[in-house]
């Protein structure tokens, strides 16, 4: 099962992603690839993360050279 968690929670989980640098990369979302990984739920207002998947995301972010 799949680790749910807000910003404050991932940012302590892995300290080289700042709460800000985090609530950035959410904020860019729909243009960096993050919404398509399945890493963020969005329940109401209150956006969680999926911290096993935004792993993935991170690991397969820059494969290839090319950035998204």
């Amino acid at each position: 099962m799949s680790k749910i968690v807000n910003v404050a929670q991932l940012s302590a989980e892995i300290p080289a992603f700042t709460q800000s640098s985090i609530r950035w990369l959410i904020f860019k979302s729909n243009e960096n690839g993050l919404d398509q990984s399945g890493a963020i739920l969005r329940v109401g207002r209150r956006v969680l993360i999926d911290s096993d998947k935004f792993v993935d995301w991170v690991r397969g972010s820059n494969q290839g050279g090319q950035t998204r």
